[in-house]
């Protein structure tokens, strides 16, 4: 009789636990270096906004007021919500300091809650017209809803739907990173296949157009990939089947007598 040895899992819950690890800094060290980015960009930021002002304040100096209030809300606030994201996901953290954990998730949801007003607010006046209104208004209210789903879930004590609704909620507020990865990537695939001289308002023009759809939908894609994954509720197209209370007599009734 042979006998067949079985392979140690150590090694393979190892190497998880360190590419686990791996993506969570890469998530921390984007989401920082774009919060890192906006307050060097806008720290100095003053009302109204002066024409030729830093970035995308420029397209706001001549909104009303109420749009460039909004504006420099949601600047703070969603940088708020992204810096405090990922900590969301420390499972260390999370064991370790639970305190932490509960009050950083009070100032990420406060961020997002804030931040998703101020940006359906500016999607009234988006620069491109009825693709910013439509792609970033819908991004703010699905925002605020999974957000809020996560929220309440937790206060129900329902762990695994408030990480799944968490994790789309954290996917959505990565759309400030991915907006800027999009943008880059698509500004360099004109770049390299114009014939010719670059017209670089025009570049800029044509890669900014899908972002309002572009820099979040594939994030919630990935986002439902993850929850499904882990074995968390999964959102559904159609509602899951109620079970069957006869099934369950069927059953019962089925055994020795």
């Amino acid at each position: 009789m042979s006998i067949t040895a079985t392979p140690d899992p150590t090694p393979t819950a190892a190497k998880a636990r360190w590419g686990a690890r791996v993506r969570w800094s890469v998530v921390l060290l984007t989401s920082l270096g774009i919060v890192g980015y906006v307050v060097a960009g806008y720290a100095e930021a003053r009302l109204p906004i002066r024409p030729g002002g830093q970035g995308l304040s420029a397209s706001y100096a001549q909104r009303p007021i109420a749009i460039q209030v909004a504006f420099y809300t949601h600047i703070v606030t969603a940088s708020l919500a992204l810096l405090a994201g990922p900590f969301q996901f420390s499972t260390a953290l999370r064991r370790r300091i639970p305190a932490v954990h509960r009050w950083s998730g009070r100032v990420y949801v406060l961020g997002v809650a804030v931040g998703s007003v101020a940006g359906l607010v500016m999607s009234f006046a988006s620069s491109i017209a009825f693709d910013g209104f439509f792609g970033f208004g819908a991004l703010a209210v699905i925002w605020a809803w999974v957000t809020w789903r996560g929220y309440r879930a937790i206060r129900e004590r329902d762990l695994p739907n408030h990480r799944a609704w968490m994790i789309r909620s954290f996917a959505l507020t990565y759309a400030a990173v991915t907006l800027r990865a999009w943008l880059g990537v698509l500004i360099l695939v004109q770049v390299l296949t114009a014939d010719g001289a670059v017209d670089g308002t025009r570049v800029f023009d044509n890669a900014y157009a899908p972002l309002p759809f572009l820099s979040w939908l594939p994030n919630l894609v990935v986002a439902e990939l993850m929850i499904r994954r882990r074995g968390l509720p999964a959102c559904r197209l159609t509602p899951a089947a109620a079970p069957d209370p006869a099934a369950g007599l069927r059953q019962e009734g089925s055994g020795p007598r």
